[in-house]
């Protein structure tokens, strides 16, 4: 959901002048807006040379509220380095790159793990495994019970994802329980023992020409 009042460019452009800098070796630009706090998440896309549809290339963020401006900074290059499914991005890569920033809110508890919209919720569900499953997972916790150990499995897709995908509410939740590390049975038990949170995002999008044609522009105006 995009809201140009909250999530805007240059929060975004923001992001690509931290990378750029990082990967130069030079000092970023100060951040052109005032300091909020969200939880947030930076998403680097590559864009194809025919302009057809952008294929994922990082993205990390984080659920607790942080002053964007640091949070930005931050998961900029977290995302853009330390998103272990790629390789860290080079400075190749810059032209081709793609950054969405995503602020999110109206975070609220679901009844069922089906009790959200898509186009409109992200989610964020966690639920009981036991030890025996896999340990590649988002996050976990382990506890013991009289029945034996189990680990807290979580997992989140940001509100477009779902869509972009073209997932019903059901096929989003399963794919999240393997996104988190189970590979095991997904019967409606298991589906049952899902607690999910269900919220919305603030997004703005852009690409590496307009940051280059911004950075210019604040060039010209000091």
């Amino acid at each position: 959901m995009a809201n140009t009042e909250v999530c805007r460019p240059e929060h975004a452009f923001y992001c690509f002048d931290v990378l750029r800098a990082s990967l130069h070796n030079e000092k970023h630009v100060r951040a052109p807006f005032d300091d909020a706090r969200y939880p947030l998440f930076v998403t680097w896309n590559t864009v194809s040379r025919s302009g057809g549809r952008s294929r994922l290339r990082g993205c990390i963020g984080n659920f607790g509220a942080m002053a964007i401006t640091k949070g930005l900074a931050d998961y900029a290059l977290i995302s853009a380095f330390q998103d272990d499914r790629f390789a860290p991005i080079s400075i190749e890569e810059l032209p081709k790159l793609e950054c969405i920033v995503s602020f999110l809110t109206d975070f609220e508890e679901a009844e069922t793990y089906l009790d959200w919209d898509i186009g409109t919720h992200g989610i964020y569900l966690s639920f009981p495994a036991p030890i025996r499953s896999p340990t590649s997972y988002f996050g976990s916790s382990r506890q013991r019970s009289g029945s034996g150990s189990y680990q807290t499995l979580t997992a989140t897709y940001l509100p477009d994802v779902i869509p972009e995908q073209g997932w019903t509410k059901l096929e989003a939740v399963e794919s999240a329980m393997r996104k988190a590390g189970w590979n095991g049975l997904i019967d409606e038990a298991m589906l049952k023992s899902v607690k999910l949170r269900r919220y919305q995002s603030r997004t703005t999008t852009v690409r590496w020409a307009d940051y280059v044609e911004w950075k210019n522009q604040r060039e010209e105006d000091e």
